[in-house]
């Protein structure tokens, strides 16, 4: 499900280095998570980091619950980019802001981007693991990304 040009949802919308350290890090553990295999190692290992290895399989799980059921009851396929790609996708987007409203407390505004993700019967549900996972991204006081370095050349033109 990598983002192609034809793929609703996988559109670049923004950069990596726009959102929040927690918004960018819900997109990157997302990635890493539809990855698979040893890749869904390193979030484990993120959050072991700052709260030991306890709340840490607690938080790995219910991340992991979270992805599942976007992707098992998603409305239609979510579109992610690679994991080192450093664009936004609409998908990846939806995710970041729909985690972020449900860490700050918006609940609302987080059910009604839950369904546009998923099913409306799974929405609450969606909406409080998306709290959990986002709550314990904030208090990980992730920096932001930084935005990719831009390379300036000077040509000089020779007549």
């Amino acid at each position: 499900m990598r983002c192609e040009a034809n793929k609703r949802g996988g559109a670049p919308v923004g950069h990596l280095s726009e959102l929040t350290g927690a918004e960018a890090a819900s997109v990157i553990y997302l990635r890493l998570w539809c990855e698979g295999g040893s890749k869904r190692q390193g979030i484990h290992s993120d959050f072991a980091s700052v709260f030991g290895n306890v709340r840490a399989d607690h938080l790995n799980q219910t991340f992991g619950e979270l992805c599942r059921l976007c992707v098992q009851h998603g409305r239609r396929p979510l579109m992610r980019h690679a994991v080192q790609c450093g664009c936004l996708g609409g998908d990846e987007a939806c995710f970041a802001n729909f985690v972020a409203y449900a860490a700050e407390g918006e609940r609302e505004d987080a059910l009604l981007m839950a369904t546009l993700m998923v099913r409306p019967d799974m929405a609450p549900l969606l909406t409080s693991l998306a709290t959990e996972v986002g709550l314990a991204l904030k208090q990980m006081r992730l920096a932001a990304p930084s935005a990719p370095q831009r390379h300036t050349y000077q040509h000089a033109t020779i007549h």
